[in-house]
């Protein structure tokens, strides 16, 4: 089987992000011509015989964190400095093989769960363009569910880096607080901030978070992970009691209760706890005095510089951040006393359980309605994320299928250092994953594209078909192709492969009209997959257009020329 260079994956990502019309997931991207030179030496080192773990591996970074050659941002132009090197946890990704293509917009100075606060524009969802993409980590939860990139950096401190996995359909992975350094970072809130990643293979993304863990001498926050215990032979999940899922977009408990189920279904012991000491704390989080600690991140830059306040500057952040004047040492004290007695409370409940299972978030808003309410909408978002970080917990959001065409997700979270253990847990929700090539008005852009997204599915890459079909147009409203099987003369023919759940894989065949059928398909590197074929009887009156390579090429082709 063939290995795609690193050159040839940055010569797609480069071609897909032209093609897909988002700017606005971008603040500031490398020059094509610059990548491709850094990924020809990578693919000369790996030649050569260099073991590099993520060799070719693409990165998005949110623009919060350092990128030498890049400016940083933290989502506001007139505060952008030119870092001197790589924050430690992009050093460590690319000292391991990764390329870094450039930074992603969020909302500004991290403050928000919406993905809509940047002067840089609101990021729109990978899906669903008139809804919003989550943030704080927005255009590198984008970047990742639309293929861009293979993983993206954010930053999490109240769950930037796990609803906008949620809304997209993709892995959020939020270490234990404290396992990779925060160096060169721009704070939101100091003392619990992380760095996550985002990922469409769980496997690749605990290993790129792994890769960045370790003390680097410089942030005094960084803590070596104890080893915890493994998932046991009858592993234990909490769940929470209904009244405490009330509230939930229409449809998300029902889709929340068929994730327990499957968890029961693989031998996971479920049980109901009342979480209301967790949400209680979560509600400290921007409710009391713990929201100075944005203000002393950027209150003085914020204050100094009030006249951009509507420009530069976005007002709902500056009012959230601003926002933390009003509290004193002495309610600092007070909540940070009450925030642990509901740490304690919390942990009793949890006693003996693997993990809490829970929504990653309660709703999907349009840009519409977070514009008409921020703050109350924004509020909504946080219910189950924001209470991690201050009590010390790693979190994981897991792609759980989707509801009415948009993604869902659930949520894993549990005391500090039981990361892997989320992972294992995480592999037992996650549907198996079924590979499908679409040759013709499945693609992207075209007018039956959305029926793979409805199904669960996700871009995964272009390919071309061994030399042993042929394509023919076929008679159907709307038009589309017909696929088929050659013992000679055959043609490579262009297509993308999919990635869709099993679940979502079923009903989407279930629903495909004659004359279509899905069979195995050849590729040109020399693997198979499912993909779309047609049956026999459409070829006889419907013309071969083989030679145009593929569907778009013949859609594009010179009319005067038919």
């Amino acid at each position: 089987m063939s290995v795609v260079s690193a050159v040839e994956k940055v010569q797609q990502a480069y071609e897909r992000m032209a093609s897909a019309d988002r700017p606005e997931v971008w603040i500031a991207l490398r020059d094509e011509s610059d990548v491709l030179a850094e990924a020809r030496a990578l693919d000369a080192r790996v030649a050569a015989g260099e073991r590099l773990p993520l060799a070719g591996v693409l990165v998005a970074v949110k623009d919060n964190i350092d990128v030498a050659g890049l400016s940083t941002t933290a989502g506001c132009p007139a505060f952008a400095y030119a870092p001197e090197a790589d924050a430690p946890s992009v050093a460590r990704l690319r000292a391991a093989g990764a390329i870094v293509l450039g930074k992603t917009n969020l909302d500004q100075f991290a403050t928000g769960l919406v993905g809509t606060r940047s002067p840089y524009g609101a990021v729109r969802n990978a899906w669903q363009p008139d809804r919003i993409s989550g943030g704080s980590s927005s255009g590198s939860a984008v970047a990742v569910a639309l293929s861009f990139v293979d993983i993206a950096l954010g930053t999490d401190t109240a769950g930037s880096g796990r609803v906008p996995a949620a809304l997209n359909g993709i892995y959020g992975i939020k270490p234990s607080v404290g396992l990779v350094p925060t160096t060169g970072v721009v704070p939101a809130c100091w003392s619990i901030d992380v760095v996550t990643v985002f990922a469409r293979d769980l496997g690749l993304g605990r290993l790129a978070a792994e890769t960045m863990e370790g003390a680097d001498g410089i942030d005094p926050l960084v803590r070596v992970a104890e080893p915890g215990p493994g998932l046991g032979a009858a592993p234990r999940v909490a769940i929470p009691t209904v009244e405490h899922l009330e509230g939930l977009a229409p449809g998300w408990a029902e889709a929340f209760q068929g994730v327990v189920e499957r968890l029961a279904a693989s031998g996971v012991d479920v049980v109901e706890v009342d979480i209301a000491p967790l949400l209680d704390a979560a509600a400290l989080l921007y409710g009391g005095a713990f929201v100075a600690e944005r203000t002393a991140a950027v209150g003085d830059f914020i204050r100094q510089n009030a006249e951009l306040i509507g420009g530069e500057i976005d007002p709902t952040v500056a009012t959230i951040v601003g926002g933390g004047e009003r509290f004193t040492a002495i309610d600092a004290f007070r909540d940070r006393e009450r925030l642990r007695r509901l740490g304690l409370a919390g942990a009793r409940l949890l006693e003996g359980t693997d993990a809490l299972l829970t929504p990653t978030t309660t709703w999907h808003p349009t840009l519409a309605e977070v514009a008409a309410d921020p703050i109350g909408a924004n509020a909504r978002m946080g219910r189950y994320t924001n209470f991690a970080n201050l009590l010390d917990y790693a979190s994981l959001a897991v792609p759980a299928g989707t509801v009415g065409g948009f993604p869902f997700g659930v949520m894993l979270t549990a005391p500090a250092f039981s990361d892997r253990r989320l992972a294992e847990l995480a592999r037992r929700i996650g549907d198996a994953q079924i590979d499908i090539l679409v040759v013709g008005a499945h693609l992207t852009g075209q007018p039956l594209g959305h029926q793979l997204i409805a199904a669960g599915g996700r871009f995964s890459r272009r390919v071309r078909t061994s030399q042993s079909y042929r394509l023919h147009a076929l008679p159907t409203v709307p038009p589309k192709p017909g696929l088929r099987r050659v013992e000679r003369e055959g043609y490579a023919i262009e297509g993308e492969v999919w990635t869709l759940p099993a679940h979502g894989f079923g009903a989407f065949v279930a629903s495909l009209p004659q004359p279509m059928t899905i069979g195995r398909v050849a590729l040109e590197d020399g693997t198979a997959v499912a993909g779309f074929l047609a049956e026999p009887v459409v070829f006889e009156d419907a013309p071969d257009i083989s030679g145009y390579g593929g569907w778009l090429a013949y859609l594009a082709r010179d009319q005067s020329a038919e």
